[in-house]
């Protein structure tokens, strides 16, 4: 049995700088089978920082305070989810969560199976250069950077 009070989880921010307040409850806990984060997103942050996908873990979002936006699909179909509020995202759906309104966002990222991310089962969906548009990006994680492959032509982007 674990036991851990949210003020008592240390912070880790994102790479990408996208939140101020990211706490991984899961680490603080031990938990090798669940994923459990804690954020509070100020006006214009976000949870991830763009339009990605999981092909390895389910995800579920509780909002505990404030209207959370999220885009989803590759339409970015956007979806409000307001105070005691769930949204799920079955493994590899494309989905973007952030705060686009004026009031703080408190809320609860819970993802299963796997207490962390598998990278290599990370895609994101940003522009290309090469292919001149919107493209989806294998995703790695390296010396805390992220660094993207897109699928369509492989050109790597920083």
């Amino acid at each position: 049995m674990e036991k851990v009070r949210i003020d008592d989880v240390e912070n880790e921010l994102s790479p990408l700088g996208v939140h101020s307040v990211r706490k991984p409850v899961s680490d603080t806990l031990g938990t090798t089978d669940f994923a459990m984060n804690y954020f509070e997103l100020e006006s214009g942050e976000s949870f991830s920082g763009g339009l990605h996908a999981h092909h390895d873990q389910e995800e579920v979002f509780y909002i505990e305070a404030g209207v959370a936006t999220f885009d989803v699909g590759l339409d970015r179909e956007p979806v409000e989810v307001g105070a005691g509020e769930l949204i799920r995202f079955p493994p590899g759906e494309f989905q973007e969560g952030y705060n686009d309104g004026d009031e703080r966002v408190i809320g609860w990222a819970l993802g299963a199976p796997g207490a962390t991310h598998d990278w290599d089962a990370l895609q994101s969906r940003l522009y290309c250069p090469a292919c001149e548009a919107e493209t989806t990006q294998e995703t790695r994680l390296v010396d805390d950077e992220f660094q993207f492959t897109c699928t369509e032509c492989g050109a790597e982007l920083p």
